[in-house]
């Protein structure tokens, strides 16, 4: 049997624990809340995580387009952005959980050479999909530090203004 075929029979089972180990990266609360409130209005991080893992798996086993990916990958890795409790690396190591997941789920089927060297394979795309999530990341943090700073930069230009230590240039009194 393919490997294909046998993520396919065996996909609610690695997606469920997939999803697990991801959120068992969170502390024990919060991990428990995002497991058992299934409102995604209440837990817009677990829905969002939820509903990117599928579609995730889905694309490594077929041709992976990358706009795809990203598109299911981004929202999981904005949240995690803002989450200062992760580190680059943490915020991403959620993807290689997934050959875990997956090895223990064809733990017997694994000893077929043929079907160990598909998984080879796969596990290259995990590892592609996880630079791919990385890039994002760091794209959002970036986002995130020049926010502050121009935030940072306002604040502390009308802090001036107010103390009348900033004056009008000529240049902002012909425009007025």
């Amino acid at each position: 049997m393919r490997l294909n075929d046998l993520l396919e029979q065996k996909k609610a089972a690695i997606v469920k624990q997939w999803f697990n180990m991801v959120v068992n990266t969170y502390s024990l609360d919060t991990s428990q809340f995002l497991k058992n409130q299934k409102d995604p209005f209440a837990n817009p991080v677990g829905n969002t995580i939820s509903q990117g893992l599928e579609p995730l798996f889905n694309e490594l086993t077929k041709q992976m387009d990358q706009n795809t990916i990203i598109s299911f990958l981004e929202p999981i890795l904005k949240i995690r952005a803002v989450q200062v409790m992760f580190s680059p690396s943490q915020a991403v190591s959620f993807i290689f959980s997934l050959k875990e997941t997956i090895r223990k789920n064809l733990e017997k089927e694994i000893c077929d050479n043929k079907v160990l060297n598909e998984l080879m394979l796969f596990e290259s795309k995990i590892d592609e999909m996880a630079l791919m999530a990385f890039d994002i990341f760091m794209k959002c943090r970036e986002k995130i530090y020049e926010i502050k700073a121009t935030d940072e930069r306002n604040r502390t230009f009308r802090a001036f203004e107010r103390a009348g230590l900033v004056a009008e240039s000529q240049e902002d009194r012909l425009c007025d």
